[in-house]
């Protein structure tokens, strides 16, 4: 993990887009610094008209102080992101700074409040020289300390947040060559479901070794991809043993559990607690919050990922994700609910809200009705992360 020191305002907002990944616009987001050295936690972001409406703005000023509390933040820094510089001007970043300033300045202290433009960034309290109209150049924030070290380090941003969770589609005649290999091994599967126990288990064994021998593929040469494997764990994932074998071939360290799990007819009992106590020490869960809607959320997701880590476990493999995006890639249009509710699952245990987010919108749109989505969609609305970041706390 790269450890970066945060010595000037400019470099707290260089950080910000990397973040969440993008670059926002028309957007408020609160930063909350931590006891007992101003460490840097929760980053959340939302819509500035939203917090500046006067139906809408109270509640969720309230909510990102609650939030802000639950993180243990013991200060706050607000930043604005609009067209132009709003000073001087009847803008909606006022109402909102005024609002979240009126709701959390009595357990948090005076909190500043900046904004980034398009062209500029500067302190929205400054009146004086040390902000120009328009703001200081953003080239600044990109030619700090901390956007260098950012960038250097591999970090991207994306242009907007809908490109976060992108994914773009191979060619037409790779996808009519995955299309095909796809349609003949979920025959295949169906086929061998009528066949008996033995012909099935085969077929779902086949279906997570073409996963593991298409992930070696990925961590040994990137940016290539096999249309007769891919096929396969498209058609795999469909089955639900199959869809939990590869989740469990996504935690480091699982062995042989994804073939335990595809073994006989019914699901071993003691393979599937085996899989609870590997997503225990990556996909833990906890809820950030007391209320009654988290609480009860928490509850139920915890029958199956009774959370346990106190630190962050290593997460799924870059090679895991490519696979998944290249199933995307190559698969059959409005039918990646399972490959993107994986992705969703990885990127949510990573911290990537913003990307795991927009990737559940997009598997609950291909199939409402897909459980492990609705979960993990319920799971984030609620508020509740992983449990390694609460412990942390």
């Amino acid at each position: 993990m790269t450890t970066i020191t945060i010595s000037h305002p400019r470099e707290l907002l260089a950080l910000v887009p990397h973040q969440i990944g993008f670059v926002p616009e028309d957007s408020v987001v609160v930063l909350s610094l931590r006891r007992p050295r101003g460490r840097l936690g929760l980053v959340a972001r939302v819509d500035l008209a939203g917090l500046a409406d006067r139906v809408d703005g109270p509640r969720l000023a309230h909510g990102l102080v609650r939030h802000l509390e639950r993180d243990h933040a013991r200060s706050v820094v607000l930043v604005v992101y609009t067209a132009a510089d709003p000073r001087g001007v009847d803008h909606p970043a006022h109402q909102a700074v005024r609002r979240l300033r009126r709701v959390g300045e009595g357990a948090f202290g005076p909190i500043p409040a900046w904004a980034v433009t398009r062209t500029g960034y500067l302190n929205l309290d400054c009146v004086g020289e040390c902000c120009p109209p328009g703001g200081r150049p953003l080239t600044e924030l990109s030619s700090s300390a901390v956007g260098v070290r950012m960038v250097v380090a591999g970090s991207a941003v994306a242009d907007r947040r809908e490109d976060v969770a992108t994914i773009a589609p191979a060619s037409g005649q790779a996808r009519r060559a995955v299309a095909r290999v796809c349609a003949r091994w979920a025959a295949r599967g169906a086929c061998a479901a009528t066949e008996g126990a033995l012909p099935l288990e085969r077929w779902r064994t086949d279906s997570v070794q073409a996963w593991r021998d298409e992930v070696a593929r990925a961590a040994a040469r990137p940016g290539t991809g096999h249309g007769s494997r891919l096929g396969r764990v498209e058609a795999g994932l469909r089955d639900g043993r199959v869809r939990d074998a590869v989740l469990a071939a996504m935690v480091p360290g699982s062995g042989d559990l994804p073939e335990r799990l595809v073994r006989g007819v019914q699901a071993d009992p003691e393979a599937s607690r085996a899989l609870t106590a590997a997503l225990d020490r990556v996909f833990s869960l906890r809820s950030t919050g007391s209320d009654r809607q988290a609480s009860s959320l928490a509850s139920r997701l915890d029958r199956a990922h009774r959370p346990s880590a106190a630190a962050p476990p290593p997460r799924p493999s870059d090679a895991c994700v490519r696979v998944l995006e290249g199933v995307v890639a190559h698969g059959r249009r409005d039918h990646q609910a399972p490959a993107l509710t994986l992705l969703a699952l990885a990127a949510w245990w990573a911290g990537e809200g913003a990307r795991a987010n927009l990737l559940l919108s997009r598997a609950l749109h291909d199939d409402p009705d897909h459980q492990l989505a609705l979960l993990l969609a319920q799971a984030t609305a609620a508020g509740v992360v992983p449990g390694w970041v609460v412990a942390r706390r």
